[in-house]
């Protein structure tokens, strides 16, 4: 990017000193390069908020990495207050919903959280791998589930602790491999997530499935058994499309990747 602008900054020499002596010479040349420079962020700042709009909208799937040029405003956008008061709005609006009518007494009615990027973060792991800008790597990912120590999403935990509050049962719907269940058990707890009803990871019979297949059959189990999926929290729309769809679906933000 940086070489991009210096070359455009170069080829504005010739025009921006052409008429260097002449009086319709009005700007000077600190201007020049500070208005090209401010035009350029701007449109990169327009056309990388376009993307990401499209991207959350699921107007680009699928997709494997973030353009090029996105790198910085993603990185900006993960680490500023962008990234937090989109996911603090998610929590509210689902809060709301989630209190506006009475649990029955049944045990019946559930809610269903996603893991990755909907209540553990795993921004430490991204931030070494470009914020998606590199193509996912399951080997390097597996390396930093196992060291369990991915952080809560605070607005998330909230919601979680609402949702148990009012009288949900809580099933969390992971991608996550079975061989991962006692470090995920353990990086949920560690990280203030108690209380669930039921934990389900990917089995060796799911692993070519995609994750709209593999968690519309894990939710069509769940309508089978009676339950009623009153609300559904995750990052992906694979988490949310397909059968057997809650009442409401909750999508967090998520710029870094898609999964179909």
């Amino acid at each position: 990017m940086r070489i991009f602008v210096n070359l455009l900054l170069f080829s504005l020499c010739p025009l921006a000193f052409s008429n260097e002596n002449s009086s319709s010479y009005l700007i000077s040349r600190p201007l020049i390069f500070e208005t090209q420079l401010k035009n350029m962020d701007d449109n990169v700042n327009l056309h990388c908020t376009s993307w990401r709009f499209a991207a959350e909208t699921n107007n680009l799937a699928p997709w494997k990495t973030i353009p090029a040029e996105c790198a910085d405003y993603v990185y900006h956008y993960l680490m500023g207050e962008g990234y937090v008061v989109d996911v603090e709005r998610v929590s509210e609006e689902a809060k709301l919903y989630a209190s506006s009518f009475q649990s029955n007494a049944d045990g019946k009615d559930i809610w269903i959280f996603d893991i990755d990027e909907t209540l553990l973060s795993n921004l430490p792991y991204y931030m070494e791998h470009g914020c998606g800008l590199e193509v996912f790597d399951h080997s390097k990912f597996d390396k930093w589930v196992e060291k369990g120590i991915a952080p809560a999403i605070a607005p998330s935990f909230k919601l979680y602790q609402k949702v148990v509050d009012l009288g949900y049962k809580v099933i969390l719907l992971t991608g996550r491999r079975e061989n991962h269940r006692v470090i995920t058990v353990e990086n949920l707890r560690n990280a203030g997530f108690h209380n669930w009803d039921k934990l389900i990871l990917r089995s060796l019979d799911d692993r070519n499935k995609t994750a709209t297949m593999y968690k519309s059959e894990k939710r069509e189990e769940m309508v089978k058994e009676g339950y009623r999926i009153r609300g559904n929290s995750g990052d992906q729309w694979s988490d949310l499309l397909g059968s057997a769809m809650s009442e409401r679906s909750f999508k967090l933000p998520n710029p870094m990747y898609y999964i179909p």
